[in-house]
């Protein structure tokens, strides 16, 4: 299952990078809760399920 999530990364080097790039923010965000305004925690919490639910489709070999 790894190897298929690792192929498809080295092969969709933008996904890869958006992926781990709402990761980032969704830490941050949930770090920094009071920069980011009324709802740090709502927003934080749906880009990780948005990050979750894009690691679904390396690691099930969907294309």
């Amino acid at each position: 299952m790894e190897k298929n999530a690792i192929s498809y990364y080295k092969k969709h080097p933008f996904y890869n990078a958006l992926i781990h790039l709402l990761a980032g923010a969704a830490i941050g965000i949930l770090v920094a809760y009071p920069i980011v305004g009324a709802h740090p925690l709502r927003w934080g919490l749906i880009l990780l399920l948005v990050v979750v639910l894009g690691y679904l489709p390396p690691l099930t070999g969907s294309k």
